[in-house]
């Protein structure tokens, strides 16, 4: 498994203007909660309870974020528990999955109007794992914003940069 750092520099390396990063503030937020919706559609029972799809998915992230770093973790933790219980409520609604597909699509639309900023391609397009990346880059730049963490930040950007000048230097030629 590639560390915090690998992931948030790679991340970083083509989320490095910031409207891009505006964007990925509202268009991140958009796509994971309408993705637990889709999601929550799939239920199934096990013993007395009904779990769904998405149940499952937050254990996975969050003890994938946690492996990864502890503290963004537990920022993590605040941000997607309520993204569970709002969608599990909405799953109960009139045609969730429609709801869930509207803002999916609105969400990517504002994604790749910030990479209009970035003059780059998004990071998942060659390496889906950076797919889970996105809010956890987010948590760490929310982080950095207030403070906190300011030696991973100084750890990332760098790399980030660097990276960044190699991708240039393989475009151009």
């Amino acid at each position: 498994m590639k560390s915090a750092v690998e992931q948030l520099s790679t991340y970083k390396s083509v989320h490095l203007n910031p409207q891009n990063i505006k964007t990925h503030f509202v268009g991140v937020p958009m796509i994971v909660w309408s993705a637990w919706l889709m999601l929550g559609t799939l239920r199934f029972a096990w013993q007395d309870y009904q779990v769904s799809l998405a149940m499952i998915l937050t254990v996975v992230v969050l003890g994938y974020y946690m492996a990864l770093h502890m503290r963004l973790a537990l920022g993590l933790v605040l941000f997607i528990l309520p993204v569970l219980y709002t969608t599990e409520q909405v799953v109960h609604t009139p045609h969730p999955f429609i709801i869930a597909i509207s803002i999916f699509v609105m969400g990517w639309v504002i994604q790749f109007i910030g990479h209009q900023y970035e003059k780059a391609k998004p990071a998942f397009m060659d390496d889906l794992n950076q797919l889970l990346i996105g809010p956890f880059f987010l948590m760490a730049e929310l982080y950095f914003m207030l403070g906190f963490e300011k030696a991973l930040a100084a750890e990332i950007t760098p790399l980030a940069r660097e990276k960044r000048r190699e991708l240039e230097a393989k475009r151009r030629r």
